[in-house]
């Protein structure tokens, strides 16, 4: 059969039948793998790294947004950036800019681990071979998230805690008795569901925005993908960032309050409910009081996101050419 295709192409082959040239915006060398093929373990490592670099390069902003979403007397009330860096200097000078990056290192690592591995996985269960799938890339972003806010939120709630100045504690272990001592181990999970109900939107729309402008800049100017590859990952991180920062700010004031309830002033909730810290936000500061913060934090996600993506990026590049280049399966 396969001579007789072979004689059959020869016979009807003319000279004047030439090849139809392909379109001006066709690229055949721009391919999007549905799944990268790593082990459990790298993708892992990727994540934990490109986690924590994220956060510790960013933490500055993080404690000058801690500060700003923080009411009561705790530790300034209604301020924009420029007065909460005064604020912070006045208090304790440049270091205070640092306070509870030791819980932040304890927890990033961690909650990225499992961050990026359960994201991958499930963008390679839900996407069904179709890497342009954008739905299954915000599905995956939000199974990411309320599995990586579980591992978290407890280390989250005492880096806030110690970022506010004047605060009762001495470092990170000696909040944790302290938390458990007063007021119980539900005390670190208390805005968990708050944080997940901020990051569920917050990562579905970052996912989605991450890949849907990754894959428009590599149509841009194809020719230059793999040469500036990590600019690609940097500028799509930093928009994907930024977009979703702005969008969940009212909830990440509400977190806040729930984290640093009953520090240096600030108040307690009894029930713990959104509703409840939404009603008191509205009535000592109106509206604007549920957008504070939303200039640091967009300022934080922009480059996070991008030094996070292309950090990432470049670990799974790097494990991808350590096996070989080809893709595993396995664990």
């Amino acid at each position: 059969m396969a001579t007789e295709a072979t004689e059959a192409t020869t016979k009807f082959q003319s000279p004047d039948f030439r090849p139809v040239p392909s379109p001006p915006d066709f690229h055949p060398e721009i391919v999007v793998s549905a799944h990268d093929g790593l082990r459990f373990w790298q993708f892992m490592i990727a994540g934990s790294i490109a986690g924590s670099a994220e956060h510790m390069a960013m933490f500055p902003i993080d404690t000058v947004k801690t500060h700003m979403q923080a009411l009561g007397s705790c530790p300034i009330k209604s301020v924009g950036v420029r007065q909460a860096l005064r604020s912070i200097l006045k208090s304790e000078g440049p270091a205070g800019f640092y306070r509870g990056i030791g819980a932040m290192g304890l927890g990033a690592g961690p909650a990225h681990a499992v961050y990026f591995t359960v994201y991958e996985n499930c963008k390679k269960f839900f996407s069904g071979g179709d890497p342009n799938n954008s739905l299954a890339h915000a599905a995956s972003g939000v199974c990411a998230t309320v599995a990586s806010d579980a591992v978290f939120t407890p280390m989250d709630m005492v880096k806030q805690r110690l970022q506010l100045s004047n605060n009762p504690y001495k470092g990170v272990l000696d909040c944790i008795k302290k938390v458990l001592r007063d007021e119980g181990f539900k005390a670190f999970y208390a805005s968990y569901r708050t944080t997940v109900l901020m990051n569920a939107p917050f990562t579905a729309v970052h996912f989605a925005t991450y890949e849907a402008a990754k894959r428009g800049l590599m149509e841009v100017s194809p020719e230059s993908v793999n040469d500036e590859q990590w600019v690609v990952h940097a500028t799509a991180g930093a928009v994907a960032g930024a977009s979703a920062a702005f969008v969940t700010t009212p909830l990440d004031v509400v977190k806040t309050q729930l984290q640093c309830q009953g520090v240096c002033g600030c108040d307690r909730f009894k029930s713990g409910s959104i509703r409840d810290v939404i009603r008191t936000i509205l009535k000592k500061d109106g509206y604007r009081g549920l957008m504070r913060g939303w200039v640091p934090r967009m300022l934080f996600h922009a480059p996070a996101a991008a030094i996070c993506w292309s950090t990432y990026e470049a670990l799974k590049s790097f494990f991808h050419d350590l096996n070989g280049g080809s893709s595993h399966n396995g664990t």
